[in-house]
């Protein structure tokens, strides 16, 4: 198995020339095969009644001479028979094998008949003419030796076949190299970032099938490197949310060690390290849950169900949350009934509408929306909270990401919610946008198939 691209490319071209030329030839030589017999009759046939002139007006010693001399006998063979079927032969045979003559073509000859025989294929034909003499009538008969024209037709294939492999060869192996030289590239940027180094410039301009793989190894790179940076992001922010109850859950245990401590100190204490124990479980739960809907591990319970209803329930479940801080509610929910997961899109409402509680001020408002078409199901969740700003909206539905570092302590959350909101509506081949400008509230909108297809 020849595993050089570059050899197999040569071997396939030299393949390609010399069948193709040998085919050619045969082709050719079938093609021309009449014109050519046509052709050498003719020649043939000229050269005979040249040889019955000469018989004619000469005497037949000087004709013998005469003709014994003729340059035309190295392409020719001559053979001059009696009656009696002796014969006297004019030209040197140089290893050529004459055509056998039967008696009954002397004998047709000497009727004064003309006999043309084709023996073996373009090279053997066969001319018998009548020979008159002072002795009486004579049948010659002519054969070429090498015929000129497909001598020269032969020689023209061979030379052609010859310069065409020479010249291919050589313009193949010069193509080649330009070929060969991006794949080159490809593979060596392969091993760059198999060792984890996505600088990698191609720098290939060719156009075609070179041109197009080359652009999608660079797209290719460039989501590698994409992840590679969410990746570290990734390291870091769950560093960074570990870190900080570990931190306090650390102090505050070390501070419990004292003796002197009063009990309603203790207390306050222990209520921490239990509050920042609780923050990682629900960070390490979110992980998990995000994990599995990513890797589709946790199939999709498809039921048919009233989305007006299930949003209409969780707002009564979280009721503590937004009651406290007197939220009003305002609905516009039409009845509709779509196919989905239940526990799922549960969770999609519950994490949007705490997240509109969170960041709305005391005494605002929350609009919740449903409007259905005849594909689709679009449901619009909108706050009057603190906005997010046109940068952070590009990265609002990034693990971990908080849009409002500044306020983080203040609205306390892992920054995992969003992420799984976005997971889920995906699994769904649903789609979720989020409208917003800073100090004006947000807007999430989220938009469903009323049947969601299975995989």
């Amino acid at each position: 198995m020849i595993k050089s691209l570059y050899t197999r490319v040569v071997l396939i071209f030299l393949v390609s020339v010399i069948g193709g030329t040998v085919i050619a030839f045969f082709v050719a030589t079938w093609v021309f095969k009449d014109k050519l017999n046509e052709n050498l009759h003719v020649s043939l046939s000229n050269f005979g009644q040249d040889f019955v002139r000469v018989y004619e007006t000469i005497p037949p010693s000087e004709a013998d001479s005469f003709v014994s001399g003729m340059k035309q006998l190295d392409s020719y063979h001559v053979r001059i028979f009696d009656k009696t079927g002796q014969f006297q032969s004019y030209g040197m045979l140089h290893g050529h094998h004459i055509a056998t003559v039967t008696m009954e073509q002397v004998n047709k000859v000497l009727r004064g008949e003309v006999v043309r025989v084709n023996t073996d294929g373009i090279s053997s034909i066969l001319l018998g003419l009548p020979l008159k003499t002072e002795m009486g009538t004579k049948a010659m008969f002519v054969e070429p030796l090498a015929p000129p024209s497909s001598t020269f037709f032969v020689k023209w294939i061979w030379s052609f076949v010859t310069y065409s492999l020479v010249t291919g060869s050589l313009l193949i192996l010069a193509a080649s190299v330009f070929l060969i030289r991006p794949i080159k590239r490809l593979t060596n940027a392969t091993r760059r970032i198999a060792a984890g180094d996505f600088n990698v410039k191609l720098n290939i301009k060719q156009s075609g099938e070179l041109g197009t793989l080359a652009r999608s190894f660079e797209e290719m790179i460039h989501d590698l490197q994409q992840l590679e940076q969410m990746r570290r992001e990734f390291v870091s922010n769950v560093s960074h949310e570990v870190q900080s109850p570990l931190t306090s859950i650390s102090g505050y245990a070390i501070a419990l060690k004292q003796v002197d401590i009063a009990p309603a100190e203790q207390s306050r204490y222990l209520d921490i390290i239990i509050a920042e124990a609780e923050r990682m479980s629900k960070m390490s739960d979110s992980l998990l849950k995000l994990s599995l809907l990513e890797s589709q591990s946790q199939q999709m319970r498809l039921v048919t169900l009233r989305l007006d209803e299930q949003i209409r329930r969780v707002i009564v479940a979280i009721q503590p949350q937004w009651s406290a801080r007197n939220i009003r509610f305002e609905l516009n929910l039409r009845p509709v009934t779509l196919t989905a997961d239940h526990d799922q899109l549960n969770q999609v409402w519950t994490n949007l509408l705490g997240n509109s509680i969170k960041f709305s001020t005391d005494g605002g408002t929350i609009i919740v929306s449903v409007k259905q078409d005849n594909k689709n199901v679009t449901v619009r969740i909108s706050d009057t909270g603190i906005g997010i700003s046109p940068e952070d909206q590009k990265r609002i539905f990034d693990r971990f990401f908080k849009a409002d570092r500044a306020h983080s302590r203040k609205y306390d959350g892992s920054g995992m919610g969003l992420a799984i909101v976005k997971q889920i509506v995906s699994l769904h081949r649903g789609d979720i946008r989020v409208e917003s400008e800073l100090g004006q509230g947000a807007s999430f909108i989220v938009t469903l198939p009323i049947t969601t297809p299975i995989e």
